[in-house]
């Protein structure tokens, strides 16, 4: 009878270490699904965490080029985007040195940027397709995309780039008919212009087949940075001219106040 009792005590205890070990190996089991879980959790919180990256390349100084950048600021205010607390935004100025587009372009694409707004014409838009046919590129003040080789057509511009065109080149022949209906008395009109910049070759046709019909004689002055400035305006006050076009590029937009300082001390009339 006791011993009856005593195998039964014995097997409840045995049960007793048994369920504890299941429990335990449950437990354990629990653990690693929830470390699993919370592991996960984590991870897509990082994930959902990160703060996208925008390269923005400029071709002109940060100072030249504040206005604009406070306009693309704004909209992305507008948007739901502010820097420093949901995006990030890595500024490349290049000071209006044509030669420092490639290098900038390729410091962005190695950061790994997650867009980059080629902020400025041909010339920033070309680097940053050079350095990068994997992150998105949105080109501004672009002339002949197509053309360029940029984009597949405006309809579909396929590839990694998209954005904003310029009728800058239509329009080069326009403003210098602006320019005489002004000054009607100006045979001789100088162009300025940066010859470094591709695009300004091709506004330059447009002056130049204006400047036929209007029977204007054109001077065109090449400046590649700003100490060519002065010897610039001295070449075309020898040449007389009546006034002044200036193409814009990065190198006359970043020094846009010099110019006006030259043309005002020389009392020449320019756009």
């Amino acid at each position: 009878m006791h011993e009856g009792i005593s195998t039964g005590s014995w097997s409840c205890r045995s049960d007793n270490r048994k369920s504890k070990i299941k429990n335990r190996k449950w437990l354990g089991l629990s653990v690693i699904a929830f470390a699993i879980v919370v592991t996960g959790a984590v991870a897509q919180a990082q994930q959902q965490k990160k703060v996208p990256r925008i390269g923005f390349l400029v071709p002109d100084s940060q100072s030249a080029s504040s206005i604009r950048t406070e306009a693309f600021l704004q909209g992305l205010r507008e948007l739901g985007y502010m820097e420093g607390q949901n995006i990030a935004i890595e500024y490349r100025f290049a000071e209006g040195k044509i030669d420092r587009f490639p290098d900038l372009a390729a410091e962005l694409a190695r950061l790994k940027v997650d867009i980059i707004v080629a902020a400025g014409g041909n010339g920033v838009t070309r680097a940053a397709q050079q350095a990068t046919n994997t992150i998105p590129i949105v080109m501004t003040n672009v002339l002949d995309p197509v053309g360029s080789g940029f984009i597949a057509s405006l309809a579909r511009p396929g590839g990694n780039i998209t954005g904003l065109t310029a009728i800058s080149s239509d329009l080069a022949g326009k403003r210098l008919e602006l320019v005489k209906e002004t000054f009607p008395k100006a045979s001789r009109i100088a162009v300025l212009l940066d010859p470094g910049d591709a695009s300004k070759l091709v506004e330059l046709k447009e002056v130049q087949a204006a400047a036929h019909v209007l029977g204007i004689k054109l001077h065109s002055i090449e400046v590649r940075s700003p100490t060519d400035f002065e010897s610039a305006f001295k070449a075309g006050m020898r040449e007389h001219t009546g006034a002044l076009l200036v193409l814009q590029s990065a190198v006359t937009n970043t020094h846009r106040k010099r110019i006006a300082e030259l043309a005002t001390n020389n009392r020449l009339p320019t756009m």
